[in-house]
């Protein structure tokens, strides 16, 4: 059997203590407001009685057969049980009823007492030769209203409405049984959407982590390679590239495997980035960058725009005709605005392999799930992306 968790139980145990405290309360206003009752303790055992029943019936529903539907999925062993309580409990109640079924008389008569026989018969005095014929001796009088029959009628609708009370109790006590189910079935979807939850957490953590560990292998590949061009190219340049990337790999190793990184850090990411790829390209090659100049406390997951500026290298410079890469960022409110346009080259890089436009897509949608606009427009000579995520 399940543990069943504390606030399932305070349920149970703020309902039932209503209910038994109904009583009392109830005969407690009742005398407040009239001076002539008195407070009788049987008058809520009455009610307490068969409502101890329900009660016991209760804790083994509770703890005993719900069980085996809710966390085991026994459904025919459940329902079989069950169906042999209820028909128990029918039982007992026919067996049970008031009056003839041996129950004897009635709580209230009880304490009023039986009627009294001359009230029946008729006045003390009355001489038997002025009595009615049907008042044979031995025989209790009917009452001048009502002749034999409407006294049998009046049985038989006595019994009947017994029987109308037992089936009512019966329904109670499925009924109780379904609320039980109910609630006990809320609190187990809640436990298992919780552990949903964690598992989803878990399991975006490790994607998460493994699109890192491939986005920096591949940012830092495409780094070197620039750094070898440089070197046979301009050796001069080269020295100042491994200083620039030695900054860059500062960030990544103790930035990069944080939730997120402050603006400032990864803004100064990016002018480093472009600082070293300038070094490369001739004046044929137009960089621009708007990046804001102060930036709110505020934070972004890092390496997030980097990706799409090393895409826009990597296919939009051509060594033969004038080329353009222009990044601007704003922040608007709570989220931030990145574009990033580039021209195409006649001939881009056609290295197969890379994965980090594809890594970022993918992470995104971790992050943000549809809490994010990318807009990417791939034109004739023009290549535009257009990002808009919310702020951590």
């Amino acid at each position: 059997m399940q543990q069943q968790s504390k606030y399932e139980n305070a349920v149970y145990a703020a309902l039932w203590g209503l209910l038994f405290a109904a009583p009392l309360l109830s005969l407690y206003i009742r005398t407040a407001m009239d001076s002539t009752l008195t407070f009788e303790w049987e008058e809520v055992w009455m009610v307490w009685k068969p409502m101890a029943l329900f009660f016991v019936l209760f804790l083994l529903h509770n703890f005993v057969l719900a069980p085996m539907l809710v966390w085991q999925h026994r459904r025919w062993l459940y329902f079989a049980l069950t169906g042999c309580v209820v028909a128990a409990f029918a039982v007992y109640q026919f067996n049970t009823r008031p009056g003839e079924m041996g129950r004897g008389p009635h709580p209230l008569e009880q304490r009023m007492g039986p009627p009294d026989m001359d009230d029946r018969m008729g006045p003390p005095d009355m001489d038997d030769r002025h009595r009615p014929p049907e008042f044979a001796e031995g025989e209790p009088p009917t009452p001048p209203d009502r002749k034999p029959d409407d006294m049998r009628k009046h049985k038989e609708m006595h019994t009947m409405l017994l029987s109308q009370h037992d089936i009512v109790a019966i329904v109670i006590l499925i009924l109780m049984f379904g609320a039980n189910l109910g609630i006990k079935g809320y609190f187990k979807s809640r436990k298992d959407q919780k552990k949903l939850v964690e598992l989803e957490k878990q399991n975006l953590e490790q994607q998460l982590e493994y699109l890192k560990y491939q986005i920096n292998p591949h940012f830092f590949m495409n780094t070197l390679n620039n750094i070898h061009a440089l070197v046979d190219i301009d050796p001069e340049k080269a020295k100042d590239t491994i200083l620039e990337l030695s900054k860059m790999m500062r960030f990544v190793l103790y930035e990069g495997d944080k939730h997120g990184v402050p603006l400032t850090r990864e803004f100064d990411f990016i002018r480093n980035y472009i600082t070293l790829m300038r070094l490369r390209y001739t004046d044929k090659v137009k960089i621009v960058v708007d990046l804001p100049s102060e930036a709110p406390d505020r934070q972004l997951p890092p390496l997030m725009l980097i990706t799409f500026i090393e895409n826009a290298f990597k296919h939009g410079i051509s060594y033969q005709h004038e080329s353009f890469i222009h990044v601007k960022v704003g922040i608007e409110g709570t989220k931030l605005r990145f574009q990033c346009r580039n021209s195409k080259a006649d001939k881009p890089n056609q290295e197969k392999g890379g994965v980090g436009l594809a890594n970022v897509k993918q992470r995104l949608q971790l992050l943000y799930d549809n809490n994010f606009t990318l807009t990417i427009q791939d034109e004739a000579d023009i290549y535009n992306v257009e990002l808009l995520i919310p702020l951590g």
